[in-house]
């Protein structure tokens, strides 16, 4: 039986335009929930005009990666906080194959291609 290695996920947050969330490493079922309680945390601590996701530094995200960002999604359109994500290709990738996409706002950013929620 061989045991897998899972990457350490590592998650920042700052106050920039609201706040952002900095995600380093690879977002799969085994590191996922962390992602998904840092998020749900600050957008029930917090009434926040805008939070990003920044993700420029994951290089991979799985269905329950996703399935972690529709639930951000989700719950910042009813907090009425516009939600970001910074996205290098593959993830943008992913977005766009699911049918996801549609549901953020696609926008060009200087250092990564940004995809934010349409302003409710």
């Amino acid at each position: 039986m061989k045991l897998r290695m899972v990457e350490p996920l590592t998650i920042d947050v700052r106050a920039e335009e609201g706040a952002v969330l900095t995600v380093n490493g690879r977002v799969t079922i085994d590191s996922s929930l962390v992602l998904r309680e840092r998020l749900l945390a600050i957008l029930r601590r917090e009434s926040l005009p805008t939070l990003t996701i920044d993700l420029t530094a994951v290089p991979y995200v799985d269905t329950s990666g996703l399935a972690t960002l529709v639930e951000a999604l989700k719950l910042a359109h009813a907090a009425n906080t516009k939600l970001r994500l910074r996205l290098q290709d593959r993830p943008l990738y992913l977005l766009q194959v699911t049918g996801l996409l549609p549901l953020f706002d696609a926008s060009l950013d200087a250092t990564a291609n940004a995809v934010s929620q349409d302003d409710a």
